[in-house]
């Protein structure tokens, strides 16, 4: 299945409600859990990389850009527009290098970004992260908000770790392997367990979701 709509994930909060004390102890903590939810073709990937080590008003701006410099923003499309386009549109060259492996992987190797959300976690993560450029931390970020996948969870953010140790009175703030341990529990709503927890750490100290 595919996150879809806020009432999946509605469903994926009263499945951890019922079956996991922590996350019935934490979201009476929390607001209504956020879908977030943007597309998950090329288009969806791509400003998850244009977004990453800048702020949100840069990435807003190269991504406008981006999107005005090549219509409709497809592998295809971007492959066409070529490097003097790219630069134009405010792309680094580490940017440039990584959508132009996704559109490789895209238009070349068979790739089908729209068939993830359907695939189990390891696979989908594969997919992703044989892809020059992408690390783990944004094949989760785009398969949990573009794809829709229900059973992701970013191990390594430090917000969901600090969340965790918050939520479950730990000692120590938890690895990231001991998190993905954790976290097994939770199948097969990782994804909204993530989202659930990111909540809570808003609540507690800032707002803490990834910035995309």
């Amino acid at each position: 299945m595919r996150i879809s709509c806020q009432a999946d994930i509605e469903t994926g909060v009263r499945f951890l409600k019922k079956n996991h004390p922590l996350f019935a102890e934490l979201l009476p903590k929390c607001g209504k859990i956020p879908l977030r939810l943007s597309t998950g073709d090329f288009e969806g990937l791509a400003a998850i990389i244009v977004s990453q080590q800048v702020s949100r008003a840069s990435a807003n701006a190269i991504f406008a850009s981006l999107k005005e410099h090549v219509r409709p923003l497809t592998a295809e499309k971007y492959m066409r527009a070529g490097e003097n386009v790219w630069r134009d549109a405010g792309l680094s060259r580490p940017k440039q290098r990584t959508l132009s492996a996704i559109s490789s992987a895209v238009l070349n190797d068979g790739l089908q970004l729209d068939q993830l959300s359907i695939r189990p976690p390891e696979i989908a993560m594969k997919a992703l992260t044989n892809i020059k450029g992408i690390g783990p931390w944004t094949a989760e970020i785009y398969l949990m908000f573009s794809a829709g996948h229900p059973d992701i969870f970013p191990a390594g953010d430090l917000a969901l770790q600090e969340a965790i140790k918050l939520g479950a009175g730990l000692e120590e703030r938890p690895n990231e392997k001991l998190c993905r341990q954790m976290s097994e529990e939770w199948t097969p709503w990782r994804s909204v367990a993530a989202r659930i927890l990111w909540d809570y750490y808003r609540v507690v100290k800032s707002d803490a979701l990834p910035v995309l």
